[in-house]
């Protein structure tokens, strides 16, 4: 399997499958050199699979059995929960997902953790519209990117665990490839950068979209009449980030420690001693 490939011609698939294509190039979940191009080139990788309808069946069942507490999101069109790693042992398996912890760790060090993890259910009428940049650690000017011997760190990155299928209607994400060479974070209302314009991410159920802090993007409207949009979040960042648990203080579930791996243990926060503890 080649390790980046587009959508194959429709005249290839089934007739039941000519009806969705990837408008993004996407990477193989097994191809971790070339994710971690991806995130370097383009800013993000699309990987079709990672997850089967059990698994998703399963995330959206623990989401649906998440309960609002801290600083939760609970609004009328959105329901969003913080750290639901500490909630229920479902979430665990994706602290550390086979290829993505992989390129994380290649991208930000072997001793990167999370700095959150979070699920969302948007509900018809949700408008997330609004390009940003999650998170700027310093501003670069735009020429120093055609230097090819300039490559800006990867500090934070966020995998987007889709669990259902995204259409035009229920809430893609957009994006601009490439948008992390800009530098900066976007002005208000600015939509468009080195003449590409945002661009709908549509994937399908099991699918994750992994994504650098500082590249444009968007969330979007769920414009369907009666479907909400299930989403589940993992946030890395490089050690030195600190990690962004709450409700403060944070008290890590007791059962969660006890059937956590080293490595998970470790992406939790449990490191070895270092300059600053």
């Amino acid at each position: 399997m080649p390790a980046t490939m587009t959508a194959p011609a429709t005249s290839q698939l089934p007739a039941v499958e000519q009806a969705f294509a990837y408008r993004q190039k996407t990477t193989a979940i097994s191809d971790v050199d070339g994710i971690v191009r991806g995130m370097k080139d383009d800013g993000f990788a699309l990987m079709p699979g990672v997850i089967g309808p059990q698994e998703v069946k399963a995330l959206r069942d623990a989401i649906d059995r998440c309960t609002h507490f801290g600083i939760d999101g609970n609004h009328a069109d959105n329901d969003h929960y913080k750290c639901v790693f500490n909630r229920e042992r479902t979430f665990m398996q994706y602290l550390d997902k086979p290829g993505i912890i992989d390129a994380a760790e290649k991208l930000m060090g072997e001793q990167c953790h999370i700095i959150g993890m979070t699920a969302w259910r948007s509900r018809p009428g949700r408008n997330g519209w609004g390009c940003h940049t999650d998170q700027l650690m310093m501003t670069v000017p735009e020429v120093a990117f055609a230097d090819p011997t300039f490559e800006l760190p990867v500090w934070l990155a966020t995998a987007h665990f889709y669990l259902d299928e995204i259409t035009p209607e229920l809430s893609p994400t957009y994006i601009i490839p490439g948008s992390h060479k800009s530098g900066r974070a976007p002005a208000p209302g600015e939509e468009i950068w080195n003449g590409r314009k945002l661009e709908p991410v549509l994937c399908r159920a099991g699918d994750v979209l992994f994504f650098r802090s500082e590249v444009w993007h968007s969330g979007s409207k769920n414009a369907t009449a009666s479907t909400s949009r299930y989403l589940l979040q993992v946030h890395y960042a490089q050690r030195n980030i600190a990690q962004k648990f709450t409700p403060w203080p944070f008290q890590y579930n007791p059962e969660i420690l006890a059937l956590a791996t080293p490595r998970q243990l470790r992406i939790l926060g449990k490191h070895p001693e270092s300059n600053y503890g």
